[in-house]
């Protein structure tokens, strides 16, 4: 019973960042900002859709098809093609492991947080890295189904980019000079999507709202800073 335990304890999520403020977070939230949503990616949606396991089951079942095909050509029984198709499995099975495992840890290391000023992104298996993405460079955004589930697409304002791979895979596919952030492999991607969008207009709706005397300007003649 104590081994079955301990065995649950490792499978369970964990607080794999012990150095985090909170969660998924490289800093406790400030007084007036609110988390609204949090989560992570599906690891089937994420291994179907950035690790393309539906190409790789095609493509290994017509290995498979190629060489049970081939056998039989060359007038081999039907036990004899059988045993030359199954020699052909336990890569297929280590490869296709190997692809699950990697999604699993891509899902499992990161984590997505929408706030009412921000999208957060920690992402990284072997190294994390925080991207905070403010509504204020956040151009549009954009939500996709695919499948069960879906991913929502963030265009970014202004000339500051982030590098594809530093990214990947929670980038738009082929997007490489204009990089665009994406929350991959959601279950639940249009109900995100609706807290996003919620978000960005009532940032915006604050925004447009402010009163002319915050808006700083700058003199011309001593480059001091004064208020409208």
């Amino acid at each position: 019973m104590k081994a079955v335990a301990t065995l649950v304890d490792v499978l369970a999520p964990a607080h794999e960042h012990e150095f985090e403020a909170a969660h998924g977070l490289p800093e406790a939230l400030p007084a007036n900002e609110v988390q609204l949503w949090q989560g992570s990616p599906d690891a089937m949606l994420l291994a179907r859709q950035a690790l393309h396991l539906d190409l790789l089951l095609v493509y290994f079942g017509a290995l498979l098809a190629w060489r049970g095909l081939a056998s039989a050509y060359d007038g081999a029984p039907l036990g004899q093609t059988l045993m030359a198709m199954a020699g052909m499995l336990p890569l297929i099975v280590l490869a296709l492991g190997l692809l699950g495992g990697i999604a699993w840890l891509m899902a499992r290391t990161t984590v997505y947080t929408v706030t009412n000023k921000r999208v957060v992104m920690r992402v990284g298996v072997v190294l994390s890295i925080t991207f905070n993405l403010p509504f204020a460079q956040i151009a549009s955004a954009a939500w996709k189904q695919r499948g069960r589930g879906g991913d929502i697409v963030l265009s970014l304002a202004g000339s500051d980019r982030i590098a594809y791979l530093h990214l990947w895979p929670h980038a738009r596919p082929w997007r490489l000079k204009r990089t665009e952030p994406m929350l991959r492999g959601l279950g639940n991607a249009k109900a995100v999507a609706q807290t996003l969008a919620t978000a960005l207009q009532q940032a915006e709706a604050a925004r447009q709202q402010l009163p002319l005397r915050a808006v700083g300007s700058v003199d011309a003649l001593s480059g001091v800073p004064t208020l409208i």
